[in-house]
């Protein structure tokens, strides 16, 4: 199955988003086709049926202009326009051709209008200027309504054109007229908005410079940074946008990240002292590495690109955010199923009030009325945006600030959340550990007991052996070792090497009474539950059948904890949950300073699937906050996986549901904040939009209501829900 995103300039509304997923979900090949507003289409097919050519073939086809496709490097120009659905022929003004027309159908309806209460002009006059004004209003509406049926559907543009076409016949052009110009002015007002929207995200495109200036030997040439390859040197001057991913190779500078990862202070940046050697920016410590798209401070700098322009993180969030716009919400598959069911209903109804004259007292030109009227009051054009509109403007609010979320689901279920389980190392520590204590026991020394220590943490990637190494070959004034050799991983309990012809583990107490199958000794078991009653993570070092001692290391909480902690206590998070591989006592110390609620120590990976297993039983939805790397299965079993720090990590991207693009937690009480208000305004669309049907319906059915209050509540719920969701784009905590 291969996956294919595009951008079009056809979809501008949910209604037409959903004409053209119908649209492309009976062609031989499709697997699944989802289309947002504005522009988005992601289709997915079976190779053995069809292939890449075949299927862009079949959009432009189907008469959708393609602006760009995933695999193109040249980024959107998010200024062309907005009304391409309509063909240029049409286009009579540029892009605002619609709002202009429907304006003139306002200004001919008024005319009209008044014209009619003045009896010294001919009395064709109002019902001429009435029809001149359906012209202008019905003219895109037409136009759409027969693309609608060429292809076998009759969406809302025909029952609109429709329902005025018999206020006409009826003698009603007035009314006539003022349905057609609502429903245009309230379409170009909903393409205003969602383009709105659009230009949010839209800003995500311009962040990246289009040129860069490169050296190339004593000189620096500007070239595009389509032309930037891995390894090029870039020089970045003052107040200017970085154009790659990269290390820093020379200069120092503060550098404002607030476009990528949403913090609010700047971050100093320096060289790295082996930037020659650096080939992966993800395992880059903050003050070396720099994201495209982020603006230099006062400084010079000079950076080493990691990532080509296509695969930089900009570009790469660029490609989620719009493939998150195509992912429905829950409710709006709920919004969806019922509008299935519903408009047949409605058709049904209004086929029944047509004959209503065989059975009641009127005339077939009453009961014609009666059933036009209840046409316009149960089109449910507020329902179909109501939902999408939100997901929309939620979704591009988190993308300014900083936080990923991939689609409607998670947008809904965050908000929803009980309880919140965390990774520890990295994510409510600093990820940072530092040597504190070595212990030697017996007759051993310390500068023995750190040489093995160095000797076997010196193979391993973990940051605790790093910590190790730094801090014993600092305290040993850097004196030559022996490297071990022949390292070997022991989940969950250490590791095992070979050094100068021994045998070293160094691990917890379940490795040691697994290895000797006896209990540790009572000298060392008492600095052990001293150090991890402090919070230190404490290993015991053992050479041949020999106990060499203990070293411990501490990781401090982050500073952002605590106040992030509380602030998620105070939205009503009832359990916050700590999962670490460390002693019970360690989990335990660390909790109690930061606020965690439920800390769960010494747990295997696959304890902490089970962690998250019993939590969801227990509390129901359950997010897991980690690196998106390590913590991928438990994250995978949570109701919502949140990666932190994911700027720079593609497998973070890739595997979470939410990413939080800074290395901080800062974010966390924002995105839950974002989408309770999301959840907020999505019920309250339902309520506007399928309240006003519930109103209008009766009403119109009992002959209470006429076309035009009819077009009036009709047209005026659908911008009310829009302008609602937009409200969205202006959240703040």
């Amino acid at each position: 199955m291969t996956k294919l995103q595009l951008d079009v300039k056809q979809i501008r509304t949910p209604r037409e988003a959903r004409r053209i997923e119908r649209n492309f979900r009976g062609k031989s090949g499709i697997i699944a086709a989802n289309a947002a507003s504005p522009g988005h289409l992601q289709l997915e097919w079976d190779e053995e049926q069809t292939t890449k050519a075949a299927v862009l073939k079949q959009v432009r086809e189907s008469g959708l202009e393609i602006e760009r496709s995933e695999t193109e490097n040249k980024e959107t120009n998010d200024h062309q326009s907005e009304e391409e659905h309509i063909p240029p022929r049409f286009r009579f003004f540029g892009d605002n051709t619609e709002l202009y027309f429907a304006i003139t159908s306002g200004v001919f309806w008024l005319s009209g209008l008044a014209f009619g209460f003045f009896p010294a002009f001919s009395p064709n006059l109002p019902m001429i200027l009435f029809i001149i004004g359906s012209f202008f209003g019905g003219f895109f509406t037409f136009i759409t309504a027969g693309q609608d049926i060429l292809q076998g559907k009759f969406e809302i543009d025909f029952l609109m054109l429709f329902a005025a076409i018999g206020a006409g016949a009826l003698g009603k052009w007035g009314e006539g007229a003022l349905l057609l110009f609502l429903f245009s002015l309230g379409h170009a007002l909903e393409h205003y908005a969602m383009k709105r929207a659009r230009k949010s995200i839209a800003a995500l495109s311009e962040l990246t410079p289009s040129l860069a200036l490169l050296r190339k030997g004593g000189e620096i040439v500007e070239v595009p940074i389509e032309e930037l390859s891995v390894g090029d040197v870039i020089v970045v001057r003052p107040n200017s946008k970085i154009a790659a991913d990269g290390v820093v190779a020379k200069g120092i500078s503060s550098v404002n990240q607030a476009p990528i990862t949403g913090e609010s202070v700047a971050v100093d940046k320096r060289a790295h002292e082996k930037w020659q050697e650096q080939k992966n920016v993800v395992k880059l410590p903050a003050e070396h590495r720099v994201f495209a798209g982020t603006i230099n401070g006062s400084g010079v700098l000079e950076i080493k690109v990691l990532k080509v322009a296509q695969d930089s993180t900009l570009a790469r969030l660029i490609t989620l955010v719009k493939e998150a716009e195509t992912q429905k919400s829950p409710t709006q598959h709920l919004a969806d199923k019922f509008e299935k069911y519903y408009v047949p209903v409605v058709l049904i109804v209004v086929l029944l009030l047509l004959g209503a004259f065989l059975v009641v007292e009127e005339t077939f030109r009453e009961s014609f009325y009666r059933a036009m009227s209840v046409l316009i009051a149960a089109s449910p054009c507020a329902l179909a945006i109501s939902t999408p509109s939100a997901v929309l403007a939620g979704i591009a609010r988190a993308a300014r600030q900083g936080v990923l979320i991939k689609g409607g689901r998670p947008l809904e279920d965050l908000g929803g959340l009980q309880a919140i389980a965390f990774d520890k190392t990295g994510t409510l520590t600093e990820g940072k550990p530092a040597l504190t204590n070595a212990i030697p026991y017996g007759d051993v020394s310390k500068a023995h007991l750190l040489e093995v220590a160095i000797a076997v943490e010196g193979l391993s990637d973990h940051p605790l052996a790093a910590a190790i190494v730094a801090g014993g070959q600092k305290e040993l004034g850097g004196m030559e070792i022996s490297p071990a050799e022949n390292l070997e991983a022991l989940i969950a309990r250490g590791i095992r090497a070979s050094w100068k012809g021994t045998t070293v583990h160094i691990g917890n107490r379940r490795l040691f009474e697994e290895l000797t199958g006896k209990e540790v000794p009572t000298s060392i078991d008492a600095d052990m539950s001293r150090l991890e009653s402090g919070g230190h993570t404490a290993m015991i070092i053992h050479q041949d059948g020999q106990y060499l001692g203990i070293v411990s290391v501490m990781d401090v909480a982050r500073p952002e904890a605590v106040a992030t902690l509380a602030a998620l206590k105070k939205m009503g998070i009832k359990r916050m949950v700590m999962l670490t591989g460390d002693n019970q006592k360690v989990a335990d110390a660390i909790a109690g300073s930061i606020g965690i609620t439920d800390p769960l120590g010494s747990l295997l990976p696959e304890d902490k699937v089970a962690a998250i297993e019993r939590l969801i039983q227990e509390e129901g939805n359950v997010a897991m906050i980690g690196d998106g790397v390590n913590d991928a299965p438990a994250m995978a079993k949570s109701t919502i996986g949140i990666a932190m720090g994911a700027a720079g990590s593609d497998v973070a991207l890739e595997t979470a549901d939410i990413a939080l693009m800074a290395d901080k937690l800062d974010n966390l009480p924002f995105a839950i904040g974002l989408s309770r208000k999301a959840k907020q305004i999505i019920r309250q669309n339902l309520i506007i939009s399928l309240g006003m049907v519930a109103i209008l319906v009766p009403l119109t059915i009992m002959g209470t209501l006429a076309i035009g209050p009819a077009v009036v509540g009709h047209e005026g719920s659908t911008l009310v829900v829009v302008l609602n969701a937009l409200r969205l784009l202006r959240y703040e905590q």
